[in-house]
């Protein structure tokens, strides 16, 4: 499945506001995380993934993308959580990130939600009691729930993007 980006603004306001987010959300764990539509290149079923034998613990390998070597992450072992059973319902979410193709290993994407900016609450305002969320955006809020909006270029640290970088060199 490819997924191509839109973003639209309320026509009844020029208000930034009342911009309209395009998320693809996804679950890991119990938890919700969304990525904006625009990093997101395609969500593929699991497919063959090559190990690397000196790969960090959360790198799971590597994979073909019609002929792109793709490193691919367990996003849930990049968190700290425990790594999830695959199922029928897990996914390899390819996103472009630090103008580079990475591969997260998601257990279920849920749904593609339009949100409206006013609904999303910055994480400039997230007290974490010391805890690093420089790659949490914010946090949207939609029925009840909460969801991580993830800044997909600060999901590593430098040190680790070069690694990635390694993995496909």
């Amino acid at each position: 499945m490819t997924v191509t980006s839109i973003r639209t603004k309320d026509k009844s306001s020029s208000d930034a506001a009342s911009e309209i987010r395009q998320l693809v959300i996804f679950k890991l764990a119990e938890g919700s995380f969304g990525l904006d539509i625009r990093f997101v290149r395609e969500i593929n079923r699991l497919m063959e993934v090559t190990p690397i034998p000196t790969a960090p613990e959360y790198v799971e390998g590597i994979m073909n993308l019609r002929g792109a070597v793709v490193p691919v992450v367990s996003l849930g072992l990049r968190f700290g959580l425990e790594k999830s059973e695959t199922t029928k319902d897990s996914r390899i979410v390819v996103i472009e990130s630090n103008q580079n193709l990475l591969g997260l290993v998601v257990d279920e994407v849920s749904e593609v939600l339009r949100l409206p900016s006013s609904d999303v609450e910055s994480s400039d305002n997230m007290a974490m009691g010391g805890v690093n969320v420089d790659f949490i955006e914010g946090v949207g809020k939609v029925d009840g729930r909460l969801i991580l909006l993830l800044a997909p270029d600060k999901l590593f640290t430098d040190e680790e993007q070069a690694q990635l970088a390694e993995i496909v060199a």
